[in-house]
């Protein structure tokens, strides 16, 4: 689904796939046919020819649609994409740390079996707490003084002392009455949106919205609509159109968006929201810890701090740690943590996660320098880049996008990075449009100058050599 495009994200059975439909080859059953058994295996064995042409330019989203009698078809269908990119070392999926995940990993090698040291330009450890002294000796008391787990749901038996404590904090920190904890991010998004939303009700989301949001959406019943990325004037449009034809109405974005890293208007939303009675649901997972003058995400960021109705965010980014939260208005939280499914059937985070978040979030009280050496990194890195010829696109934060709409130039530039020591993540369609596939980079504050020279050096050449810049 491109930026701009009319029909909804939301409405599709998987954003952007709805069109990318692909029938294996199969014959009739033989014996309506009257073939005898030779005929039979030249049949399947052009059938399976057909199947290997088909395969060739074929992207992840063509095999979610793909159409067989059996649920395991399309398992085997892609059982063969995968050998094939295999095979050109374009597979970077789950290439495996046996290090921490700081600025530099230690992987095994999926090419080689070897261990080797790697610049890591793909995490979302953006503050570098996932391994702060005072973040993992949190975790560590918290294991000996509660356990290893909760034991129960939050609802029931597994809500702690320090469960209570987060939620306070999380609370505050956002600008919000009270805050509950999810034990994941995806299930936050789902929760509340699932749990606040009904049928009769009208949601309407930026086309670039997580697809935690997407699916929230489409599990409340509420009518879905979509308008181009960060087109205000089309937002209104929608609304404006909506009149009294619905109940209650909910604009959701993200604060900085996952994979452009740009960063949403919210006095403008806000006002937008105001005028046509909607309420306003943001998505703070890459903001958090990153933007606003003290790390408290988008709101701060636009000095709007207590103007947005539901404000969602991670444990697992900068926070460094694994998780969900939603803060909102008191009685918001109340009723969510009756009807918000996910947390009511999911047991509770953690007792080391939810520690060392709390430290997490003392670390970015008390610890403003790391910030600010993100953001020269940021500046840093971004500048060259875009001096170098790349285009970065409206990138404003830690996600840089080196955009290429070329789905072979990506995983080749990728691979080449990979050769040369540098750790990233290629993206395709249908997480982004067709024509906008992109290299992802996310700039981390324990960057060293070494660090962002080498991958500057490394992008540079891998650029040249695709004809990229």
């Amino acid at each position: 689904m491109r930026t701009g495009e009319r029909e909804s994200a939301i409405e599709a059975p998987v954003p952007g796939v709805a069109e990318a439909r692909v029938r294996v080859p199969r014959g009739p059953d033989a014996t309506a046919e009257g073939l005898a058994p030779g005929d039979v295996h030249a049949r399947d064995a052009a059938a399976r020819a057909t199947v290997e042409e088909e395969r060739i330019g074929a992207s992840l989203a063509d095999y979610f649609q793909w159409e067989d009698e059996d649920v395991f078809g399309k398992a085997r269908a892609f059982a063969g994409y995968l050998a094939e990119i295999r095979a050109r070392q374009h597979d970077l999926y789950r290439r495996t740390l046996v290090s921490s995940s700081g600025h530099r990993v230690h992987i095994r090698d999926p090419f080689t079996g070897q261990v080797r040291e790697m610049v890591m330009m793909a995490s979302n450890n953006y503050l570098g707490l996932t391994s702060h002294p005072r973040v993992v000796e949190a975790a560590v008391r918290a294991t000996r003084e509660y356990g290893a787990g909760a034991g129960s749901v939050p609802l029931l038996a597994g809500t702690m002392s320090i469960h209570r404590q987060l939620e306070e904090r999380l609370a505050a920190f956002k600008g919000c009455e009270d805050a509950m904890v999810f034990a994941a991010g995806y299930a936050g998004n789902l929760g509340a949106l699932a749990g606040l939303l009904r049928p009769g009700d009208l949601v309407v989301n930026d086309i670039l919205n997580h697809a935690s949001i997407v699916d929230g959406c489409r599990m409340s019943g509420a009518t879905s609509k979509v308008f181009p990325h960060l087109n205000l004037r089309a937002l209104e449009r929608i609304l404006e159109r909506a009149g009294g034809e619905f109940r209650g109405k909910m604009v959701v974005v993200d604060g900085v968006f996952s994979m452009d890293g740009d960063i949403a208007p919210l006095p403008e939303l806000i006002t937008i929201c105001r005028r046509h009675g909607a309420r306003l649901m943001i998505d703070e997972a890459h903001a958090t810890g990153v933007i606003g003058k003290h790390g408290r995400g988008t709101p701060e960021y636009w000095g709007v701090e207590g103007q947005v109705d539901v404000v969602f965010g991670t444990l697992s980014k900068a926070l460094g740690g694994v998780g969900g939260f939603v803060a909102s208005r008191r009685e918001v939280i109340d009723y969510l943590r009756i009807f918000a499914r996910p947390y009511m059937f999911s047991t509770a985070l953690p007792p080391a996660v939810t520690a060392s978040v709390l430290a997490a979030l003392d670390v970015i009280e008390t610890e403003p320098e790391l910030r600010e050496q993100l953001w020269d990194n940021i500046r840093y890195l971004t500048g060259n880049l875009r001096a170098l010829g790349f285009n970065l696109g409206n990138a404003q934060t830690a996600i840089v996008p080196l955009i290429i709409g070329d789905d072979y130039k990506v995983n080749e530039m990728a691979r080449r990075l990979h050769e040369l020591g540098i750790f990233v993540n290629p993206v395709f369609y249908p997480a982004v449009s067709r024509k906008l596939s992109r290299v992802r980079l996310s700039v981390m504050a324990t960057h060293t100058r070494e660090d962002l020279d080498l991958t500057l050096e490394a992008c540079a050449r891998a650029g040249r050599e695709l004809g990229v810049i």
